[in-house]
């Protein structure tokens, strides 16, 4: 069925007017002129049969056949726009990251500030999850993800640095043995539920078992540890200001864990995507050399 759709130019300069409450307003907004918006209104009021606005020029008000067209347009027209801005190829507007959310809060946040200078017009919006990709669900641009190949298919991987673990622990709490810690919490986080088997297995170390607690998120549990509240195995780059400002200790060093840390981006190339995907290597590279992880 053919849609019944007036000239867009008249609904844009009815919208602008009705919103902005004055036809000058929308007139500036649109770059043309005052007259040029009666015309188009008029145009419209004629086509529709029903009066859009009332009252004296310089007071006008909408009808409620103006109001009801107003509430219709304004959804309409937000629609269109965050549909153009989705597919346009351009370095501004939205760009949607998928990253884990220790990761983020840890890692990525603290040097968000730069990309923000460098592209002031790319609003970056952070997602928090850590389950498989899947581009055809999901509508992210760029998922950031620590694991190993195969990666989704119709993905472009960007490396970014491998992982290393490593236990650590309040500065306050002490070693009550060579190579453990009889009686101390282990503690563990759901979201890495073989943290401690894989770096156990890795390292080579014995740590005498202590209760077990877990935690939900990872974040929870870094926080428990700050606390002094036992011992956890986690990645070098979520606890290395920890670590230098003196809050944290790791006794071990870090061991690779194996997985890395990558940028999966969709397949269709994406002008904003690019432009972050490159920083965040850039970044990557600059922290891998200026911090290497303790050993």
């Amino acid at each position: 069925m053919a849609r019944r759709i007036p000239s867009l130019n008249a609904l844009r300069a009815f919208e602008a007017a009705g919103r902005q409450g004055r036809m000058t307003l929308a007139a500036d907004e649109l770059n043309v002129t005052h007259s040029a918006i009666s015309r188009q209104i008029r145009h419209l009021e004629a086509i529709l049969g029903v009066p859009l606005f009332e009252g004296p020029k310089n007071n006008l008000r909408l009808t409620e056949a103006g109001t009801s067209l107003l509430v219709g347009l304004g959804s309409a027209f937000d629609q269109i726009d965050a549909s153009v801005r989705l597919v346009a190829d351009t370095e501004e507007g939205a760009l949607d990251i998928s990253c884990p959310g220790t990761f983020s809060m840890r890692w990525l946040i603290p040097r968000l500030y730069r990309f923000q200078a460098e592209h002031p017009k790319i609003e970056v919006r952070l997602t928090a999850s850590s389950r498989p990709v899947d581009f055809d669900r999901d509508g992210f641009d760029v998922a950031i993800r620590v694991g190993d190949p195969p990666w989704p298919k119709g993905a472009e991987v960007v490396p970014l640095f491998p992982e290393q673990t490593g236990l650590v622990l309040a500065q306050s709490l002490p070693q009550t043995a060579k190579d453990g810690f009889d009686g101390v919490p282990q503690l563990h986080t759901r979201t890495r539920p073989r943290a401690w088997e894989d770096w156990l297995h890795r390292s080579g170390r014995t740590v005498w078992n202590g209760p077990r607690v877990d935690h939900e998120h990872f974040y929870f549990m870094l926080e428990a540890a700050r606390a002094g509240l036992g011992i956890c195995v986690a990645p070098w780059p979520y606890v290395i200001d920890d670590i230098h400002a003196g809050r944290l200790k790791a006794p071990f060093g870090f061991t690779d864990s194996g997985h890395h840390y990558v940028a999966l981006r969709r397949a269709r190339r994406n002008r904003k995507a690019s432009l972050f995907c490159s920083w965040l290597q850039e970044e990557a590279d600059s922290f891998s050399a200026a911090y290497p992880a303790e050993q």
